[in-house]
């Protein structure tokens, strides 16, 4: 049993890879490839990678997706104010190390492997290789949740943050859905789907080999008018999303919305067997409505459609709650060098979980639903 840290993931074999990551898309060695190989996740964007392997007997057996970061970006995870502090007692928070998947605020697996001994070998291998490298810290974001206990035990922090995901009760159409929300929510949503049916606006769902180039084109498009709106830089460019297209088609749907004939709106789903992940859209045209319709409802409806359990509408936004997403909790995990700032953030992580079961409580007492079933209590609890 021999433990390697690698910078690229080409000379790993991607049926090795993907076995440990298991139905989890982005953890595939063809998004992660995508991702280093175009330039998005790499060294000269601040993304240098450090992949941990154990291998036995030249198989692998367990994986982790490391980092060395020199900036914060793409982390959905915000520690900010973390590195300012850090800054105004004339400390270098970077570079960090941090286990995650690029601009991706999904909780998968991030220790890959099959044997809980290979986890905890890899947990401990990554904190001695923080102090190796000599970082400030070393931090997992979105872990599962027995990883982030096991991470726990190694002494490590837990921060807990809320994101927002819709449940299939096994609905057979959108109405259904709806009616089982209370009468404003049901109301209102109607009514922002009206007012998009009323604009002459129209969708397509394309699924995999169906998403052509001229898609990726007007798709890519749309997102880079998105970053362009909030005065900020995309981080994945078109090269990207076509890549993944050709790579992994069966984990992709694009929603297009489309006026007299002509795209004007488009949004990126990533899937597997059970759960969509909404990821990124964006708009040439603006109009009432359009994005909670292509973001969330048509997402919604496809997964009524294909019978899928679970949409995942992505980081943050209360908005969410009143158009059928209900607030689940996520965790990450984190080790600090320096024993005085460990405590400090200690203190501050408690702090912080009590103010988010508290927000996580007023949430669910605002719930648009007429009641809440115990299999969705337990979900939103796990």
């Amino acid at each position: 049993m021999t433990l390697e840290v690698v910078t690229s993931l080409s000379g790993i074999h991607p049926g090795q890879w993907n076995r440990l990551a298991g139905g989890d898309p982005f953890l595939r060695h063809e998004f992660l490839s995508a991702l280093h190989d175009t330039g998005c996740a790499s060294a000269a964007t601040g993304w240098t990678p450090h992949y941990l392997l154990l291998r036995t007997r030249g198989t692998l057996v367990a994986a982790m997706p490391l980092y060395v970061k020199d900036h914060s970006y793409g982390e959905y995870v915000f520690d900010w104010a973390w590195a300012d502090a850090y800054y105004r007692h004339g400390l270098n928070y970077y570079p960090k190390l941090i286990c995650a998947v690029p601009f991706t605020p999904v909780t998968g697996p991030r220790v890959l492997a099959e044997e809980p001994r290979h986890r905890e070998r890899l947990i401990a291998a990554a904190l001695e290789l923080a102090r190796e490298l000599e970082v400030s810290s070393l931090h997992c974001l979105f872990p599962t949740r027995d990883e982030a206990q096991q991470m726990a035990a190694h002494g490590m922090l837990l921060r807990h943050g809320v994101q927002f995901h819709w449940i299939n009760r096994d609905y057979t159409s959108f109405e259904q859905f709806l009616a089982g929300m209370s009468h404003d929510k049901r109301k209102k949503i109607r009514q922002e789907r009206r007012r998009v049916r009323e604009a002459g606006i129209g969708f397509r769902w394309l699924e995999g080999a169906a998403i052509g180039k001229d898609d990726w084109t007007f798709f890519a498009r749309c997102y880079r008018q998105t970053y362009r709106e909030h005065h900020s830089t995309p981080y994945l460019n078109l090269e990207f999303f076509q890549r993944i297209g050709r790579a992994m088609p069966e984990n992709l749907t694009l929603v297009v919305a489309q006026r007299d004939g002509r795209p004007i709106a488009a949004s990126l789903n990533l899937r597997n067997d059970k759960r969509l992940f909404g990821r990124y859209w964006g708009a040439v045209e603006h109009h009432s409505g359009l994005h909670f319709e292509t973001c969330y409802y048509q997402g919604i409806e496809y997964c009524i459609a294909r019978g899928i359990a679970a949409f995942e509408g992505g980081s943050r936004g209360e908005h969410k709650l009143a158009r059928g997403l209900l607030p689940v909790e996520t965790v990450s995990a984190h080790w600090l060098a320096h024993p005085r700032f460990s405590a400090a953030i200690e203190e501050f992580l408690e702090r912080e979980a009590a103010s988010v079961t508290h927000y996580v409580d007023e949430l669910n007492d605002r719930r648009p639903f007429k009641e809440l079933s115990r299999s969705e209590f337990n979900y939103i609890k796990q």
